[in-house]
């Protein structure tokens, strides 16, 4: 490869990682005076990529929306990330995005050099994704709206059905997305009650651009996922699991630590509590943590396992 092919790959890998570039910082980044980079600018163009030039002191380069997605210039990191991610995406939570994830997946794939493609192998005949079945899924183009307006700190309206069935109105500054358990969440700053709040996307209706921008405040505690968390724990659920786990705290926090709160009891025991609506998803958590376990409450939850239990034993013989 050229050098001068070669300098165009890095400059459109940077223009397409940042949202906008000083004129005299790429060509710093590029080791090339800020004539040549106005030259490498005009080829991408030819090749129908939509760079923007903001001219001035403060002058720079960013690159646009087009009429059409060009080829993206991805590092081995980023290109096994996307297949992973296109992957789970074809098993997950966001309704309508099926076919066409495997659409992409496919695409991906076939073009990876073969070191890579290795990888995703192995990554896929080690891990077997569950599809789908419980919890409510999110439309895609909410997802995508939401998304967007994090990403451009643009404030947003939408409709909100409270837990209690209450449909409200909301305008929010929107701060992360947040997939939890088997549910997605917005974190953001509610403009009417000023406070933190957090939305279950599955409750949102009709989210809308407002094209009013806003300077992000820091979320409580620092920690988005951990702010959900918080709020979760203080809805009252249907059962207050607790179990003695035979482990070391730092091997089950890694394992399930992010749904659940694990506390230590010793060096080679922890306790783990959860509050939950429906008793399969600490059944399993437990059953697949590979250790011994004891079950303290609730008693439905031990005869939840025992019925699992005569199951499997029932399908090994």
């Amino acid at each position: 490869m050229s050098n001068t092919s070669g300098r165009m790959l890095r400059l459109l890998s940077l223009l397409q990682t940042h949202r906008f570039w000083p004129g005299s910082e790429l060509a710093d980044r590029l080791d090339v005076s800020e004539r040549t980079l106005r030259r490498d600018i005009d080829r991408l163009r030819d090749l129908g990529y939509p760079v923007d030039a903001h001219r001035g002191v403060d002058g720079g380069y960013q690159l646009a929306a087009g009429a059409a997605l060009p080829p993206l210039v991805l590092d081995d990191e980023e290109a096994v990330a996307l297949a992973i991610g296109l992957r789970a995406a074809a098993y997950g939570a966001v309704a309508g995005i099926e076919e066409s994830s495997v659409r992409a997946l496919t695409k991906v794939v076939r073009i990876m050099p073969p070191r890579l493609r290795r990888q995703v192998d192995a990554l896929r005949t080690a891990t077997e994704p569950a599809p789908w079945t419980r919890g409510p899924s999110v439309d895609a183009s909410l997802l995508t709206i939401v998304a967007q307006a994090i990403q451009d700190t643009e404030r947003i309206r939408f409709g909100y059905t409270a837990r209690g069935g209450e449909e409200t109105s909301r305008h929010v500054e929107p701060y992360r997305l947040v997939s939890l358990g088997r549910r997605w969440y917005l974190v953001a700053f509610d403009l009417h009650r000023q406070d933190w709040r957090s939305f279950r996307l599955d409750r949102i209706a009709s989210p809308r651009s407002t094209t009013l921008r806003f300077e992000p405040r820091a979320v409580p505690g620092g920690d988005a996922v951990a702010f959900v968390r918080a709020g979760l724990e203080n809805i009252p659920q249907q059962y207050n699991v607790e179990a003695l786990i035979h482990a070391p705290g730092g091997t089950i926090r890694d394992a399930i630590g992010r749904w659940t709160t694990i506390e230590d009891v010793d060096e080679t025991t922890c306790r783990m509590r959860v509050s939950v609506d429906s008793l399969d998803w600490p059944a399993l958590a437990l059953g697949t943590i590979g250790v011994e376990f004891e079950v303290i409450s609730p008693p439905e939850l031990i005869e939840h396992i025992r019925e699992w239990s005569a199951r499997f034993a029932r399908a090994t013989t």
